[in-house]
């Protein structure tokens, strides 16, 4: 779909990459710059102790079918360099800090100047404006602690907990690329770019939206309690007989706490007092979890699904990603998709980006490169000679 689109990627980690990946993934040339010394994220792996594991599928994820330079923008020359691949380009992406790119003549209003055309797009932690637009923010940090996200994830009188890796990164990506696209619609009515700003958290804030509204609505709001204490305790999550957890998202009304009833065997539930209405049932949740708790853990998960799924009931297992890599409706969604390895020896199985386009090309295009591996092709397609290439080697702007 996005044949054509010249993308011009001056980032490290996740978010902005994560954005660029999925440009990729759809069909857009992408360029990814990177520093002398790489990435940080193409060395997860060893960070953590696993040298014998080959590659880091954390980096491959967000920049498989990109073009890699490496390049040295602390140099007069690289950043020279930076300013003739964007000419022709259509998008820059960065996740350099505002102030960093002021200081190197790579900000928008520098940019915008060589090419009126070119959608920027820049990714922080805490945004462009304000007393802390510079703070470095990763996604634990911006995303999750400081938008609220995991405040209202912890359960009252517990201990927060952590987010997992890239996980409002790749929020933020998705939203990123939202961002990008509208610009280039714009651009085709107006024929100018424009600035296109995202950040961790502002990301964060929407992701928790619905209550972030009632906050700001209503001046208050619920915190999250624990499965004995919930306001609706069927919405919660059961444990069966063979350890597996799954949960139950009833409907407005009494539809599915007629269907429970019968389902447990319980019917007579259904007209207890304590449990006959929702405020009645907020009041006694403990002891309805309780209850709900002995009967469904009579039996194992096997014995729970069809009775669930007969009388209509929103349900999930609570799977274990082990058991989502081969779940068959997982499968069928295309969140899976084949990537060629780098060094040509076959494919490997990697998360889809996350839209599926019917009928279309829309997955990897290929391996993520090697740091600078397109180098030499990327600045000669840019019209520098090889003498041109010797200059910036001797003023280390490339390795």
């Amino acid at each position: 779909m996005l044949e054509g689109i010249k993308v011009i990627e001056m980032a490290t980690y996740i978010a902005a990459p994560g954005a660029g990946g999925i440009l990729a993934d759809w069909g857009a040339d992408v360029i990814k710059i990177e520093p002398l010394s790489g990435c940080p994220m193409r060395y997860t792996m060893k960070n953590v102790g696993a040298d014998h594991l080959k590659g880091s599928p954390i980096f491959d994820l967000d920049n498989r079918g990109k073009k890699g330079i490496a390049l040295n923008t602390a140099t007069p020359e690289g950043v020279e360099a930076v300013k003739r691949l964007v000419k022709d380009a259509d998008v820059f992406l960065t996740n350099v800090r505002p102030g960093g790119l002021e200081r190197s003549g790579l900000d928008y209003a520098a940019l915008s100047a060589i090419n009126p055309r070119l959608v920027y797009a820049t990714v922080s932690g805490y945004g462009l404006e304000g007393a802390e637009r510079d703070r470095p923010g990763f996604d634990i940090a911006a995303f999750w602690a400081r938008s609220g996200l995991g405040y209202l994830q912890h359960v009252k009188g517990g201990e927060p907990t952590t987010l997992r890796t890239g996980i409002g990164d790749h929020t933020t990506s998705m939203a990123t690329v939202s961002g990008i696209l509208a610009a280039l619609v714009e651009r085709q009515r107006t024929g100018k770019g424009r600035l296109v700003e995202a950040s961790l958290l502002r990301t964060g804030v929407y992701a928790a939206g619905s209550d972030m509204a009632v906050q700001l609505k209503f001046g208050k709001l619920g915190s999250t309690k624990s499965r004995h204490e919930a306001v609706q305790p069927l919405s919660n999550f059961f444990k069966t007989k063979g350890g597996e957890w799954f949960a139950i998202v009833p409907r407005q009304g009494t539809v599915d706490w007629t269907a429970i009833c019968k389902i447990i065997g319980k019917p007579e539930l259904e007209t207890d007092p304590r449990f006959a209405d929702p405020k009645s049932r907020r009041a006694n949740a403990a002891e309805l979890v309780d209850i709900l708790d002995a009967a469904f853990g009579e039996h194992d998960l096997a014995y729970w699904r069809p009775l669930l799924d007969k009388e209509d009931v929103i349900w999930s297992p609570l799977m274990r990603p082990a058991d989502v890599v081969n779940d068959p409706q997982t499968i069928a969604t295309g969140a899976f998709v084949d990537v060629p390895e780098q060094d040509g020896s076959g494919t490997y199985r990697a998360p889809a980006s996350p839209i599926r386009f019917h009928g279309a090309d829309d997955g990897p295009k290929g391996p993520s490169p090697a740091l600078g591996q397109h180098t030499l092709d990327v600045l000669r397609a840019a019209g520098y000679s090889d003498a041109d290439i010797e200059k910036l080697k001797e003023a280390k702007a490339i390795a």
